[in-house]
């Protein structure tokens, strides 16, 4: 393993103090561990907080900041983090309009921010929680009930975040966050593994013949392993993957913060058609150069426009990793004129930044 490290069990709180140190908007707690605006608490605004294991910088943390994030609460390595992370965090930030929670679909940070939702809920904070399940390269995984979160997450981020900062009450950011993730499909491939440092070596083994299609951002397995191709083929089993996906229904448990319990909600994706407009994201898992990227941009490009649906807003590049991983992931978000109203306001983060 070779790795810009000094001991393991460092990795988490040494790059949490760098990129304190690189920028100064953004503050640490050390423990329990999260980040946060340096302007918090806003009182005039909802606050943001998301979260989920380390290694898949910049999300999350690089996301804290004007338009995006008002806290993030980094796990160990591929690893939840804990309830009272999420409560401190969520404390922290909170400026009286309250807190939602924008929540990946995995076990572990299900649970754990179930939990810090009920422990704001008595402490008299008001509080919502969305989950993001965008992936659909499988029903369940090793980590999930139901499909992953991935892609989306960042895009939900980004638009939710600027209608936080535009005035959006609390239940107005949740429902606007409920549609982003409704209307967001997600799809990726993993040429090589990727290496966890408290483990020391990969997470799987792949030859150099094959990828991973469908490959999960912790390396789960996908749909199937086959034979490597061009970037072109791959490109279209990823678009393809997203485009065919039918109607999925779902029940969803979310919070009633009025009646302070948990209620089933059924909620249903709708597929993309002709005729629709997409945000669209193509993200490196870790290891794969700009350069493919854009050999696989210009072949969605081509895809799209042959299918009919217009991309009106794009992101290329490294924003949702997998440690070192070589691979790519595909995010297509139908947008309406709210979702493309706040994906263009201001945003300054580590992580993401224009208009200011």
């Amino acid at each position: 393993m070779k790795k810009f490290i000094n001991k393991v069990d460092d990795v988490v709180v040494e790059q949490m103090q760098g990129m304190a140190a690189a920028h100064a908007d953004i503050k640490i707690c050390v423990e329990p561990k999260y980040m946060y605006r340096s302007d918090s608490p806003n009182s005039e605004k909802v606050a943001l907080v998301s979260g989920g294991g380390s290694g898949h910088e910049p999300m999350h943390g690089g996301f804290v900041g004007f338009g995006m994030l008002d806290g993030a609460c980094p796990g160990e390595m591929f690893t939840s983090p804990t309830p009272d992370q999420m409560l401190e965090c969520a404390s922290k930030v909170n400026g009286g309009p309250g807190v939602l929670f924008i929540v990946k679909n995995y076990t572990g940070d299900v649970m754990n921010f179930d939990m810090a939702t009920e422990m704001l809920h008595e402490e008299g904070i008001p509080v919502q929680s969305i989950l993001v399940d965008d992936d659909v390269a499988v029903k369940d995984s090793l980590y999930t009930a139901g499909r992953r979160g991935v892609g989306t997450t960042v895009l939900l981020e980004k638009i939710v975040g600027g209608a936080a900062e535009a005035g959006y009450n609390l239940d107005q950011c949740a429902d606007l966050a409920r549609k982003v993730n409704t209307n967001g499909r997600s799809m990726g491939i993993a040429l090589t593994s990727c290496t966890v440092p408290a483990a020391g070596k990969p997470n799987f083994e792949i030859s150099d013949e094959e990828i991973e299609f469908g490959v999960g951002i912790h390396g789960e397995p996908g749909r199937k392993r086959i034979a490597h191709t061009t970037a072109d083929e791959l490109t279209s089993m990823m678009a393809n993957g997203i485009l065919e996906d039918e109607a999925y229904t779902r029940v969803v448990r979310e919070w009633d913060r009025v009646k302070g319990e948990w209620e089933e909600k059924e909620i249903t994706n709708e597929p993309l058609k002709k005729g629709d407009e997409v945000i669209v994201m193509v993200n490196s898992l870790g290891g794969t150069p700009l350069s493919e990227l854009y050999v696989v941009y210009r072949k969605l490009a081509e895809i799209c426009e042959a299918k009919g649906i217009k991309i009106v807003e794009k992101l290329v590049g490294s924003y949702i990793t997998s440690l070192e991983m070589q691979g790519c992931t595909i995010t297509m978000l139908k947008a309406d004129s709210e979702i493309k109203k706040f994906w263009n306001a201001p945003v300054n983060t580590p992580g993401m930044r224009w208009g200011v």
